[in-house]
């Protein structure tokens, strides 16, 4: 009878210590789950909370701005590489700023071998100084390169607001030809430098001092003596062209 009593007892110690380790497993099982549901709701709140910098847009390849500025994100913004037109008329405005105007008055004066107050015309000036060094190639009228009559052209129409043929032979047959004696500012010089005959082959813009700036096929947009050896062996003339 006692030992009846033991095994019972036994028996009800074992099904008090199943309960508890199932209870202790249901407990973590149940933890397990409810740390996963707080990460998936912490998660998705800050999806949520998502805060873009300085009104940022991040949508890949979209338009987007900031600061006034348009850009796109997620891919490069191509370069412009639209060609430049057969002839731009550039906008020379005169800088005033006497430090300036003296400067460019006192580099062309050692240029041209005269006294800086000789050189009265900025605009001119400015515009030679624009082009200067651009390369020579046949043909050419951007600032990439650019050949003698394309120089002059651009020269006369940006300065004087004269628009003259293109090529050389044709600037010379619609000028007035005049003396050496009567060459002012603005006027244009004639040479031939190549091949045979006497046709026009090259030309310039009369500036002062028997100087005038052309576009050489050695050194670019330069300026040049008429006194040089060169120059007086290939001169053609000198031509005017009827300013309104």
């Amino acid at each position: 009878m006692h030992s009846i009593l033991m095994m019972k007892n036994s028996i009800a110690s074992y099904i008090t210590l199943l309960v508890l380790l199932s209870s202790c497993k249901a407990f973590k099982t149940l933890a397990v789950r409810d740390n996963s549901a707080a990460t998936a709701s912490t998660s998705d709140n800050n999806k949520k909370s998502i805060a873009f910098l300085d009104d940022i847009s991040v949508t890949p390849g979209s338009p987007g701005t900031k600061g006034g500025e348009t850009y796109i994100t997620g891919n490069k913004v191509a370069k412009n590489n639209t060609p430049e037109p057969a002839h731009t008329v550039h906008n020379i405005a005169v800088n005033n700023n006497t430090t300036n105007v003296a400067v460019l008055q006192l580099k062309y004066a050692a240029l041209l071998d005269v006294s800086a107050d000789k050189l009265t015309n900025i605009a001119l000036l400015q515009d030679i100084d624009h082009w200067w060094g651009t390369k020579y190639c046949m043909g050419g009228e951007t600032e990439d390169c650019i050949d003698c009559s394309g120089f002059t052209k651009t020269i006369l129409i940006d300065v004087y607001g004269i628009t003259i043929p293109r090529v050389a032979q044709a600037q010379y047959d619609s000028s007035a030809h005049i003396d050496n004696a009567s060459l002012t500012e603005g006027d244009l010089v004639f040479f031939h430098t190549s091949g045979r005959g006497k046709s026009i082959t090259h030309v310039g813009v009369y500036i002062t001092n028997n100087r005038f700036a052309h576009a050489s096929t050695t050194g670019g947009v330069t300026i040049g003596d008429l006194n040089d050896p060169y120059w007086q062996q290939r001169y053609r003339g000198a031509g005017r062209i009827k300013r309104t």
